[in-house]
């Protein structure tokens, strides 16, 4: 059976790569630039699965176990909009048609193939490694994961990052759908940092957008509104729901650094070692108290892209805007100011959208 639905699997990449992409990348005259058409089949039909799986399992985990009830879902519909625009087009576009030339040109593109093996880079130094792709992917996850770490706290500590990274921050209703609701600026320097952590290992172009589909998949599942976990156990080594939507948790006045915590990706073994784990707090709303990130909840996806480049253009510009420090922003200039300038009583009244109410 398990031959079956593998040959099942190669036949649906080799019919996409064939009768779509090829004829594409050819129409577009990039030839080998892009990658191996078959390696972007894979991705577009991993992208597919995912979408099956966020909308036939983690989407009805949040009806039946949700973290937080709401009487309708309608600022969701948004996230879902950025989810689809994501998967099925931006996400595999920027991956072969931008990630992967970048490789190339710095010499990264090696060996295209699922079971590529590492030749160069500091993991293709590792004495027999060579033979041992699938030993050689868990070490490239080890690493991509803890890069996302650091870079994730840079996001939430350079204000003119943080501009653009509170965009995805913003959501008062946290859900499923809510991990491609970001900024697309914010999306490219995710992608350049990670993929530049790539090139140092020596991983090759379509073992990194298994990287990211992978950790796509498990992101979708940690933004999912429900108040299942791992355990005592395994909360320690995985992300998992109620660990991450403590992270996008609302500032408390009186606790004032308590949602500076639990930055990890996919593995929460960083955020113990590193200090910044947090656990057995009861589930809080989410989103940002700042009126002027809290203003996207009532924007459509370009006017969202427009408000945090207009905040990120406002604090890069600013000496504020570098210092490592957390910030709010000026209603009207845009420009960032530290909170220990702001009265964060002043946030209260917007803690929790209308008709939200939290599971216990």
């Amino acid at each position: 059976m398990f031959e079956a639905i593998a040959q099942f699997w190669f036949d649906a990449v080799a019919w996409l790569a064939t009768h779509f992409v090829s004829p594409v990348l050819t129409f577009l005259h990039l030839g080998s630039l892009a990658g191996d058409p078959n390696d972007i089949a894979t991705a577009t039909w991993i992208a597919a699965l995912q979408l099956l799986v966020i909308s036939c399992l983690f989407r009805p985990l949040e009806s039946l176990a949700p973290a937080e009830v709401w009487v309708d879902r309608k600022l969701t519909g948004i996230d879902r909009t950025f989810t689809l625009l994501m998967v099925l087009g931006l996400n595999p576009l920027f991956a072969f048609l931008v990630m992967t030339p970048f490789a190339n040109f710095f010499g990264g593109g090696g060996d295209i193939g699922a079971t590529a093996q590492p030749s160069s880079g500091l993991v293709g130094l590792i004495p027999g490694l060579a033979q041992h792709p699938y030993f050689a992917f868990f070490l490239y996850y080890i690493v991509y994961d803890l890069t996302y770490y650091w870079m994730h706290r840079a996001q939430h500590a350079i204000p003119w990052w943080w501009a653009l990274h509170s965009m995805h921050h913003s959501q008062r209703q946290m859900s499923c759908w809510s991990n491609d609701r970001g900024s697309y600026v914010d999306g490219m320097l995710q992608s350049f940092v990670l993929a530049s952590a790539g090139l140092l290992m020596g991983v090759d172009a379509a073992q990194f957008a298994l990287l990211e589909l992978v950790s796509e998949l498990v992101q979708n599942f940690s933004h999912t509104n429900t108040r299942l976990g791992f355990g005592r156990i395994f909360e320690r080594l995985f992300v998992d729901p109620k660990f991450h939507r403590l992270h996008h948790m609302r500032v408390d006045p009186s606790r004032p650094s308590l949602h500076n915590c639990n930055f990890g990706q996919v593995m929460s073994v960083w955020d113990g070692l590193f200090g910044t784990a947090l656990y057995g707090e009861p589930p809080r709303p989410t989103g940002v108290g700042d009126p002027t990130v809290d203003a996207d909840n009532g924007r459509g996806v370009i006017a969202m892209q427009w408000g945090a480049f207009r905040r990120f253009w406002a604090a890069v510009r600013s000496i504020d805007g570098w210092k490592l420090q957390e910030v709010a922003f000026d209603e009207k200039t845009l420009k960032p100011i530290p909170v220990s300038h702001v009265d964060l009583h002043a946030f209260e009244p917007q803690t929790m959208g209308a008709g939200s109410t939290l599971a216990t």
